[in-house]
């Protein structure tokens, strides 16, 4: 099972989304991480064939993304998916069957078996307008997989869910990903950290790092301190720095930061963590106006 990508590229007239990206995916989950306009959902429509690119080439164990054979090994979860809020959960999941080609019975125990596997089996009857944001990202998860695909990809699936859903989300994908190419988009870096065993960190329409967990943060490795410092000293770090956490302790600022040497004589090395790296190479969202 080889998902291969080939210098894919999308260029919009003057701006290039995606630019020259090859990579090699096999059976497993892959978490794409970028900040908004990175190129991500660019990328992702590409996969999927929505979106044809200006050059390179996409293949599933050889066939192209342009072939209905490749079509029929995809699963697909965008960003906002369609529904119709009328349906019941039961009832959407049946006419997505009947649009991928299931026969009628077949259609009928897939759609049980999904809403079990999703934990929506006593809310199947349920119209999908009552459902909550976690309930309908289920939902869509159980729709992208009726024809149980061998290529799952995610759009910022967990976009707008509480905690517990996550969560659970998470679970679900883990559970998912041990038969499956799934390659799953957001800028959540906890979901990331705990389901992805490979990440690609994106940037500017290009993969900028990528590597198992342990392997990515390598990079950042003796750089990531943390101190507890006067409101001066505090300005003075936070205009020098990368900084990853901030907060106000009596008439002290703890400071979580990013630099090549120790900032200051209190400042003690600590262990780096994926958010860290994520902020570090998304430098620009960190700024005075974001933190006061």
């Amino acid at each position: 099972m080889e998902l291969i990508i080939d210098r894919l590229t999308k260029q919009y007239k003057n701006k290039i989304a995606v630019d020259r990206i090859s990579l090699t995916l096999n059976k497993g989950v892959y978490g794409l991480l970028g900040a908004n306009g990175s190129g991500k959902t660019t990328l992702m429509r590409m996969l999927c064939g929505v979106l044809k690119p200006t050059s390179g080439e996409v293949k599933f164990n050889g066939i192209d993304v342009s072939q209905e054979e490749y079509r029929d090994s995809l699963g697909y979860l965008p960003q906002d998916f369609g529904y119709y809020p009328e349906f019941t959960a039961y009832e959407f999941l049946l006419y997505m069957a009947s649009l991928k080609g299931l026969a009628k019975q077949s259609a009928k125990d897939k759609a049980k078996e999904l809403l079990e596997l999703v934990s929506l089996s006593d809310s199947a009857k349920k119209k999908i307008k009552t459902y909550s944001g976690g309930m309908k990202q289920r939902l869509g998860i159980a729709q992208a997989i009726l024809n149980n695909p061998k290529i799952l990809i995610l759009d910022e699936p967990t976009a707008g869910l509480d905690p517990k859903e996550r969560v659970r989300f998470r679970n679900l994908i883990s559970q998912l990903g041990t038969d499956r190419i799934i390659l799953l988009s957001t800028h959540i870096v906890s979901d990331i950290e705990n389901i992805a065993g490979m990440i690609l960190i994106m940037k500017d329409g290009q993969i900028v790092h990528k590597g198992g967990l342990d392997e990515i943060i390598k990079a950042i490795d003796g750089r990531v301190f943390e101190c507890t410092v006067d409101a001066g000293e505090a300005g003075k770090l936070i205009s020098m720095h990368t900084i990853t956490n901030f907060r106000q302790e009596n008439d002290k600022t703890f400071l979580r930061l990013i630099c090549d040497k120790s900032p200051c004589e209190n400042a003690i090395s600590v262990k780096a963590t994926l958010e860290d790296l994520y902020l570090y190479y998304f430098k620009e969202v960190n700024t005075d106006e974001k933190l006061f």
